[in-house]
């Protein structure tokens, strides 16, 4: 389900225009509904989920929410370029880029791995953020702005269960995080990440069994997967320049203290 409509209101993310890739399911959807409650103009990006990018993008109208919908494959770096303009042209401006999009496209041990597997993973999850990002940065540039990846627990503890390229994937982007934020921060633009740990969301539900998620539920300390929802706040802390300005290149863990760096 997306985030229900904040009582919490952080007035410097108002009227910013924010695009979130990977936007119709999971975290994305529940982020897009938490920016469009802050009163951001929102992109929301999907690609195969347009029943439900549609339907997330009625209910934020219905509240008086201003959502630009755009489809792209982000395994595929034109399409990544074409979101990233069609939307920032769509507002005249970006304020705030949120790589959210990605997948693990299966469980594939390394000794099994071929090239093409290998390219649809480091494509989707790691390419496509280089590539939204370069894009972007005209845009950011000219106000100053925020980029918030997605990375994920995997990229710290190796992964498993045939997720291991995934989480390398990731590894890469929390890396990509670290000297984007040096290069930026002349142009006034902060680039940090959000590494969630094991949220309920459809990713877990396609690929990750009963007995897979049993086992790792007992490895947190909280007992429990996490919900997209809980996921929010970190992004719009990290969006904020009055909650964060003087944090960037940094990864915040939302795991429920299965992993503790």
């Amino acid at each position: 389900m997306p985030a229900q409509e904040s009582t919490l209101t952080i007035p410097d993310l108002a009227g910013k225009a924010v695009l979130v890739t990977g936007g119709s399911t999971g975290i994305g959807a529940a982020l897009v509904s938490a920016y469009a409650a802050q009163k951001c103009r929102v992109g929301l990006h999907y690609n195969a989920s347009a029943e439900k990018a549609e339907a997330l993008a009625a209910e934020i109208r219905d509240r008086g929410g201003d959502v630009f919908l755009v489809k792209g494959d982000f395994s595929v770096s034109a399409d990544v370029t074409r979101v990233v303009e069609e939307t920032a042209s769509h507002f005249g401006g970006l304020d705030g880029l949120v790589n959210n999009a990605g997948g693990m496209l299966g469980r594939v041990p390394y000794s099994e791995m071929t090239d093409a597997q290998y390219d649809a993973v480091m494509d989707l999850n790691a390419r496509s953020v280089v590539t939204a990002c370069r894009v972007a940065l005209p845009w950011l540039k000219k106000n100053g702005g925020f980029i918030v990846n997605t990375t994920s627990v995997a990229a710290r503890n190796g992964a498993g269960g045939g997720a291991g390229l995934y989480g390398s994937a990731k590894a890469f982007v929390s890396n990509v995080t670290r000297g984007l934020a040096k290069e930026l921060v002349g142009d006034r633009i902060r680039v940090n990440a959000v590494a969630p740990g094991l949220i309920a969301t459809p990713f877990h539900e396609r690929w990750t069994s009963p007995e897979q998620m049993k086992a790792q539920i007992a490895t947190i300390p909280l007992g429990r997967a996490g919900t997209a929802e809980e996921c929010v706040g970190a992004y719009l802390f990290l969006s904020s320049d009055l909650l964060s300005g003087y944090i960037t290149g940094q990864v915040i863990e939302v795991n429920g203290g299965q992993l503790m760096p």
